[in-house]
């Protein structure tokens, strides 16, 4: 009984930190936000004055927040999109195929990962140059004529840092896809190969429905890093006001010293990420298939 009780109090202790600090960086913050949302009340003054859901009124009548969102969903989807195909495509090659440097490449891929936001603002910055970036001179050479596009200018902006954000997380997200297709039996592959299935086949039959749950476990990192992710590419590669999405409308609106209705557009946006998150996990619900 003593060893029993023991124990339960060491577990408390190695867990009660972690809970504590959890509590108070996460949980108050975040009811905070809720409550401050409701009040209307500057950066830097204490006073609040209590305006119920007028913020949120506010917000929806708000082109410019609605314009962000708008920006945010396309990302969303867009960033989903091409980084999962590109992601399971390599992470597919890398994994079945013998190629000669394989673990080269998946250090190659992995890099633009730990690389800061910044740097690889600066990277793409270069890239997109309208007078001699590279992807302009690419393009001119393939086309035979001088081809001057303004990637960081509208109507391009957008697109340029759905590229940069797909290079920058198509490493991680391949590095997990490889771990899952590690653990299919190779056995398993051989058998269906012997059964006259091909590698595509085997693909889609095979590898995606064993690998199933990790895919689904990384639709939600999917929808979370983009929306925070496409704050700091847009922070970094463009100017002010050239581009907002979600959270860049808020922090917009703290400096403007309006940090209630900031906090109504945090309120949003956060309540927009959990649905959203909630709905993919419900919709790509199915059966898990054991080896």
């Amino acid at each position: 009984m003593r060893t029993a009780k023991g124990r339960k109090r060491f577990i408390l202790l190695c867990v009660a930190p972690a809970v504590i600090l959890f509590v108070i960086f996460m949980i108050i913050p975040t009811l905070n936000v809720f409550r401050i949302s409701l009040f209307e009340r500057g950066a830097y003054s204490p006073t609040e004055t209590f305006v119920g859901f007028d913020n949120f009124n506010t917000l929806f009548k708000d082109e410019k927040f609605i314009v962000s969102m708008q920006n945010t969903i396309l990302m969303i989807v867009m960033v989903t999109i091409f980084t999962f195909f590109f992601a399971l495509m390599f992470a597919a090659i890398l994994s079945r195929e013998k190629i000669k440097g394989q673990n080269f490449f998946r250090i190659i891929f992995y890099i633009p990962n730990i690389l800061s936001v910044v740097v690889i603002a600066g990277i793409f910055s270069a890239i997109y140059r309208p007078d001699n970036g590279m992807l302009n001179s690419v393009l001119s050479m393939l086309s035979g004529q001088q081809i001057q596009v303004l990637w960081k200018d509208q109507p391009m902006v957008i697109v340029s840092i759905i590229m940069a954000m797909v290079w920058q997380a198509i490493g991680y997200y391949m590095v997990m896809y490889m771990a899952s297709m590690a653990a299919v039996p190779e056995s398993i592959y051989e058998s269906a190969g012997m059964d006259g299935a091909g590698r595509f086949r085997q693909f889609f039959q095979m590898t995606l429905p064993l690998i199933w749950t990790n895919i689904r476990t990384t639709l939600t990192f999917f929808i979370i890093s983009t929306i925070n992710m496409a704050f700091l590419f847009v922070r970094a590669m463009v100017a002010k006001g050239m581009s907002d999405v979600g959270l860049s409308f808020m922090y917009n609106q703290k400096d403007a010293g309006l940090f209630g209705y900031s906090m109504a557009a945090g309120v949003i946006i956060f309540l927009f990420s959990f649905l959203l998150s909630a709905a993919v996990n419900r919709v790509t619900r199915r059966e898990v298939l054991e080896m």
